[in-house]
């Protein structure tokens, strides 16, 4: 396969001493990018290449005057965390902190939505550990007040790792959250739709959109997650479809009674929006972050956001490792090459 992106050189985001790890950072376009929020890891137990590793989390915001620097800043304060968190805990069920933000900005209203993961472990099962999709909102990200999740765990497998779809002709959306399917003693992380006709209400699960178990594809066969979509501005596959990152992890396997999980990577998508249909995955992935797997076992790039810079021409932002932040130039004249025939709009 063609290198299909230019790697930028360094970190994106500033070492300090207060985390050794941070990953997914989100940004507010209405500060041109320039202003957002990121996952600091607190603490950590565990290998992140097995299965049972606790990472304990805060969201932090981060600024920076370009795009490919950000320094961290101070934790991000929002009203009513606390309650909110104390409401859905349990003596059983603890929250190890918020996850993984994604920021959408309501053009009608101008007003900031932040959602999250809000992990909750169990302390005495872990197959009881639960995993809601939290959400806040407030003019930015100084005004943000938490509400109750908008979707909340439960036989569907929870929710995490937001995808927004536009609104469809029917008028609401077909969004894309990472969730949990079992079959037999595997769980797999599967792409599943949530039907939203409010961006700040509770939504309702849908159907499973893409299934790893399902498809024959190497690089994503025991987790899906799906990443950000891009803009018709940046690359048009058609009426009523977008084209999106899908973030995969081959299949787990088993060591000595023990989870390992493998390699995770980023690959592409096209995703019918109006009714919630995966039409196609690529059969290999074209990212692999340079520095990957050289500081353990297990080699992670997952990408968190897309900031179109010019057209056809954007910078995705990833984390390696569950560490530290790289940026990436996409070109859709790349990109192109490795979509199937006719798929695209000229």
């Amino acid at each position: 396969m063609p290198r299909l992106y230019t790697e930028h050189e360094g970190r994106v985001t500033s070492v300090d001493n207060r985390f050794k790890h941070v990953m997914a950072v989100a940004l507010d376009p209405r500060t041109n990018y320039q202003e957002g929020v990121i996952r600091c890891i607190t603490s950590r137990e565990g290998d992140i290449a097995m299965k049972g590793t606790i990472d304990r989390s805060e969201l932090h915001k981060v600024k920076g005057k370009s795009p490919e620097f950000f320094e961290i800043g101070e934790k991000l304060r929002i009203k009513n965390e606390s309650k909110i968190i104390k409401e859905i805990s349990s003596e059983e069920l603890e929250c190890i902190g918020l996850e993984d933000p994604d920021i959408w900005i309501d053009k009608k209203t101008d007003l900031m939505h932040l959602y999250f993961t809000l992990p909750l472990i169990n302390k005495n099962e872990e197959s009881k550990s639960k995993t809601h999709l939290g959400h806040a909102v407030g003019k930015d990200l100084n005004s943000l007040e938490m509400t109750m999740p908008v979707l909340m765990a439960d036989q569907q497998g929870g929710a995490k790792e937001l995808a927004i779809a536009p609104v469809n002709k029917q008028g609401f959306r077909y969004s894309l959250v990472e969730s949990a399917d079992k079959i037999g003693n595997t769980i797999y992380s599967v792409v599943r739709f949530a039907i939203v006709e409010d961006m700040g209400e509770p939504w309702k699960f849908g159907e499973i959109a893409f299934h790893p178990a399902k498809h024959d594809i190497a690089w994503i066969a025991g987790h899906a997650s799906p990443g950000p979509l891009f803009s018709k501005n940046f690359i048009d596959v058609g009426e009523g479809k977008l084209l999106g990152i899908m973030n995969g992890c081959v299949a787990n396997q088993e060591i000595d009674g023990k989870t390992k999980y493998g390699t995770f990577s980023i690959g592409l998508f096209i995703y019918e929006y109006e009714n919630g249909k995966i039409d196609w995955v690529s059969p290999e992935p074209f990212i692999q972050d340079s520095e990957a797997g050289k500081g353990g076992n297990r080699a992670i790039t997952f990408a968190s956001q897309f900031v179109g810079t010019n057209p056809g021409e954007g910078i995705l932002y990833a984390h390696v490792d569950d560490s530290f932040v790289r940026a990436y130039t996409l070109k859709a004249d790349l990109l192109k090459l490795i979509l199937p025939t006719n798929s695209f709009n000229s």
